[in-house]
């Protein structure tokens, strides 16, 4: 690590305290980048990454709501507007008790590079809310929704915010917000993404995050002339990136074996089939139930109650070629990596954003398997996002064959783009090095273009 690296990075643990999983994420982006300051010390000149890493605008403000007793209840709302070189903030919100400050600038931070990525005007934020869904009535979700969007409205539009939905965030809630903005604002704009069809949403925008990430990592096995038919496939996760990620496997003729929530994981040595990954999708996404509920129903899969003591995930230590972490952040740990390789793992795609820890993105590297990282790897979503504002920007939709198709090509491009990157920076292979380097120059050029802003 270069002293002016390291410099910067005790910098930003001095100003941001205790937000390790942004440290994370920028010290990965500076390790990266410091091949591009060694060629051109005028992005060192200008500071742009010491302005990357520091947010336009945090907004921090209070939701107050009443649940069905009758009593009030009272969570935080977050809106991370992290950059606009490109264009309009874009990124998800999050409900989920474990949201912080710091977790939601790592994802902004991150969400900057993964739209650059895109080729789409896209700027990055993040917002969220400590709020959690789970076990809450609809008539409470409602509640609480509207009361986010009574304040989160006045700093979002769409020509300068537009967020989506995340972990905890799904079509229920993008409805509910979407509806008090236009009550509010009594206008009817692309200022949500991940609508509903009947008013704005874009066919293929609930998979497109999983699908991405099948299509990242159908692009990395074809550098080796190989294809997803025949390989089984780990799965982390059961929400919408996991449920789609395992659509999409199956289409390839791949065999996922596994799926999680917070509670455990289930294996299914047989496959989780397109009848099984039904049963899935109604579990989840109507009947709100736990995954553990799947091994009830089909008796020779087997289910594992997740283990807080344990210092690995069961779920990673399985015979495989493939994974795809798409549950959360910081999922897969050194063990966990180690288990991975050891079980024949080597083509890792995240679906999530940095679902590996340093230890485990150092492994995996080291080894020379196929990685493909979040910001590259599960791009597909804030992508189809992307085509959901400009279809909303021409007030028209486009067949589902033309989004699925457009995405593709995306995520051809992306992996084109990580590859070509770390070839011209001496990094063979690396798609981590890659992506970040692509990600930081589109956005650092057009920031030294605009001023010191």
């Amino acid at each position: 690590m270069s002293d002016y690296v390291a410099q910067l990075l005790a910098s930003v643990k001095a100003k941001n305290p205790a937000e390790a999983e942004f440290h994370q994420a920028v010290t990965e982006v500076a390790e990266s980048v410091q091949l591009v300051f060694e060629r051109h010390p005028e992005y060192r000149a200008t500071k742009v990454l010491e302005r990357i890493i520091e947010p336009e605008r945090v907004i921090l403000f209070r939701v107050p709501w009443v649940d069905d007793r009758g009593d009030v209840q009272v969570n935080r709302g977050f809106r991370i507007e992290m950059n606009s070189a490109l264009g309009p903030y874009k990124g998800g919100l999050r409900f989920h008790p474990s949201v912080t400050l710091g977790i939601l600038k790592f994802l902004a931070f991150e969400q900057v590079f993964k739209n650059a990525l895109t080729t789409l005007p896209m700027g990055g934020g993040k917002g969220g809310s400590d709020f959690d869904p789970k076990g809450k009535s609809d008539a409470e979700v409602m509640r609480f929704c509207q009361s986010l969007m009574t304040e989160l409205y006045r700093h979002i539009g769409p020509n300068t915010d537009v967020p989506a939905g995340d972990i905890g965030v799904g079509g229920r809630e993008v409805g509910y917000l979407f509806g008090q903005y236009k009550r509010i604002r009594n206008e009817f704009t692309g200022v949500l993404t991940g609508k509903g069809l009947n008013w704005g949403g874009s066919l293929i925008r609930p998979e497109a995050t999983g699908y991405g990430a099948v299509y990242f990592a159908a692009e990395m096995l074809a550098t080796r002339s190989e294809t997803l038919e025949g390989k089984t496939c780990l799965v982390s996760g059961s929400g919408n990136v996991a449920q789609y990620t395992c659509q999409k496997l199956l289409e390839l003729g791949a065999k996922p074996v596994t799926l999680s929530d917070s509670a455990g994981y289930i294996y299914d040595p047989e496959g989780i089939t397109q009848k099984k990954l039904a049963y899935v999708m109604d579990l989840k996404n109507v009947r709100r139930g736990r995954i553990r509920e799947y091994a009830d129903e089909f008796k020779n899969a087997t289910y594992a109650p997740a283990d807080a003591e344990s210092e690995h995930n069961r779920l990673w230590n399985h015979k495989a070629q493939c994974a795809f972490p798409a549950a959360t952040q910081n999922e897969i740990n050194g063990q966990d990596a180690r288990d991975l390789l050891q079980n024949g793992v080597y083509v890792v795609s995240e679906g999530a954003n940095m679902p590996t820890v340093p230890e485990g993105v150092d492994l995996f590297v080291d080894r020379g398997i196929l990685y493909g990282p979040g910001k590259a790897a599960n791009a597909g979503g804030v992508a189809v996002s992307g085509l959901e504002m400009a279809q909303n920007s021409m007030r028209y939709s486009w067949t589902r064959k033309e989004v699925d198709d457009r995405l593709r090509l995306i995520m051809k491009s992306i992996h084109e783009i990580c590859v070509g990157t770390a070839d011209r920076f001496g990094m063979k292979g690396n798609y981590v090095v890659g992506a970040n380097i692509a990600g930081f120059l589109k956005v650092a050029d057009s920031m030294i273009d605009q001023g010191i802003v």
